[in-house]
């Protein structure tokens, strides 16, 4: 079988990049841009049959270009084509200057425009370029495009969505249906971008392989191609310690729901054997819910590090349900040489002490997977954290480069970056995998591809794919308990 290759996700600035080495090698930048309109004028004729009216907006870059292209394009198909530009046509340069001369259609000024039933709008107005709020015509008409309900198929990204970092830049369309050209861009998996590009179509327009993996910025849609051939194997040969064993730390009497939420998911998730490490006062309330989770009690650091001697204990999951404070910290640091994921409680330990953390775990390949929800991200790293120019693709690479370790900051748009840049963006999570002991379950999950050998980038982006998935399976109105029955790894 023939491996599926991780396609790469270009930020706008690095694609223009690509388009410029296109051009420099030979390749007809023109034809480029007839081949792109011409896709989107297909996608909106095969999606809206029933369009009384194609309303084509035109940008004044390259997008509207795009643009000019499509309109002629729809204009010779016998549907009623109008075209609206904003800002001087005769202002447009290179080869939309080009697309404008070859255009039929007439254009009108964009403020003119009043939809009405029946339309279609083609949006070629700023695509994924704009890092800047729209102009107010523009805003104008995207209200009311939005108010009327018309459908919009947008080049390249929905206008007013920033294509670097997902945000809404003022206002922005909300396409039925966008047409990107050879990789997705950031903007179209990070949210709130993902959500108003509608169906998401990447059409090859002609620009080789080879100089889109030179233009490649180590950033990925998260899925099995990044990941499915470290994935542990079975064989006749496999045995309970071959697979990894991982310790899950309990927290007291009244808090160890959290640690055998996660020791389940390990178990489900491959790991051979899962033991939940728990004060003496929480023993009785584990022991009365575990079966193949053992169970062993370790009340303080000394009996922690006298037990970690032992070279069969693969990975370690601390903080679910354990507590915030200094015994966590004193943990955490007792195992500063193992593999460890550090999630809830362990996390917000060194929210006054980041560093701490940071120094301990800095040598040797990383081996540490930090978990924080947007609130606990903030804790461990406040700066990056309200730095407003940086993306969530861009805070989760600073934060792995600080902590030397693999983050997963998770959200709707979970992102999991590495140490040395590698970046990969989730998008299979459901809505409803928001639920209490959620996390308990991801944590686990990233725990036992530790504990059977799989490197920390790998392993966590892995756990979080895997994560998504079962919450689509469990379905609406999932809780946690739910997500354990429905863990399954690719095939």
């Amino acid at each position: 079988m023939i491996k599926k290759q991780a396609i790469p996700i270009l930020s706008p600035q690095a694609m223009a990049a690509v388009d410029l080495a296109a051009a420099r090698s030979g390749i007809d930048s023109y034809g480029l841009m007839v081949r792109a309109g011409h896709a989107v004028a297909a996608a909106a004729l095969k999606r809206f049959p029933p369009a009384l009216r194609f309303v084509v907006l035109a940008g004044p870059g390259n997008n509207g270009g795009d643009a000019y292209v499509a309109a002629k394009a729809l204009a010779g198909s016998g549907i009623e084509t109008i075209l609206h530009h904003f800002g001087r046509q005769d202002a447009l340069k290179g080869d939309a200057a080009r697309a404008f001369r070859d255009c039929p259609v007439p254009g009108r000024p964009l403020e003119d425009y009043a939809p009405r039933a029946g339309d279609v709008v083609i949006d070629g107005l700023f695509g994924a370029g704009l890092d800047r709020p729209v102009p107010e015509p523009v805003a104008a008409v995207i209200a009311r495009v939005g108010d009327c309900a018309v459908p919009v198929v947008a080049a390249d990204l929905p206008s007013g969505v920033c294509g670097r970092t997902g945000r809404i830049l003022g206002a922005a369309f909300e396409a039925a249906h966008t047409v990107t050209f050879m990789t997705p861009k950031p903007g179209h998996l990070l949210l709130p971008g993902r959500a108003l590009c509608g169906t998401l179509e990447v059409f090859d327009i002609g620009i080789p392989g080879r100089l889109i993996e030179a233009g490649a910025e180590n950033i990925h849609e998260n899925g099995p191609a990044l990941w499915g051939d470290l994935l542990p194997s079975l064989d006749l040969a496999s045995y309970k310690f071959r697979r990894g064993h991982l310790c899950v730390f309990s927290g007291g009497a009244s808090a160890t729901g959290a640690a055998r939420l996660s020791a389940g998911a390990a178990l489900r998730a491959g790991a051979g054997l899962v033991t939940i490490a728990a004060p003496e006062a929480s023993l009785a309330a584990n022991a009365a819910h575990l079966t193949a989770v053992m169970l062993r009690q370790v009340d303080d650091v000394a009996e922690l590090r006298a037990w970690i001697d032992d070279p069969r204990l693969s990975a370690f999951v601390l903080g679910p349900g354990f507590g915030v404070g200094e015994k966590a910290r004193d943990f955490v640091l007792a195992l500063r040489e193992r593999r460890l994921v550090l999630d809830a409680d362990g996390i917000t330990s060194f929210a006054d002490a980041p560093d701490l953390l940071f120094d301990a775990f800095a040598e040797g390949d990383a081996h540490l997977i930090l978990t924080p929800h947007e609130g606990e991200f903030a804790r461990l790293f406040p700066d990056i954290a309200v730095a407003e120019q940086l993306g969530k693709v861009e805070k989760a690479r600073h934060a792995a480069a600080r902590a030397h370790a693999v983050v997963i900051y998770k959200g709707a748009d979970t992102v999991i970056a590495a140490p040395d840049g590698r970046v990969a963006i989730n998008t299979n999570a459901p809505p409803f995998l928001a639920t209490a002991g959620s996390g308990d379950v991801l944590a686990g999950i990233a725990g036992a591809f530790l504990a059977q050998g799989m490197p920390a980038f790998e392993a966590a982006a892995a756990a979080v794919w895997v994560h998504g998935e079962a919450g689509r399976t469990a379905g609406r109105g999932l809780t946690a308990e739910d997500l354990l029955p429905a863990i399954s790894l690719p095939v």
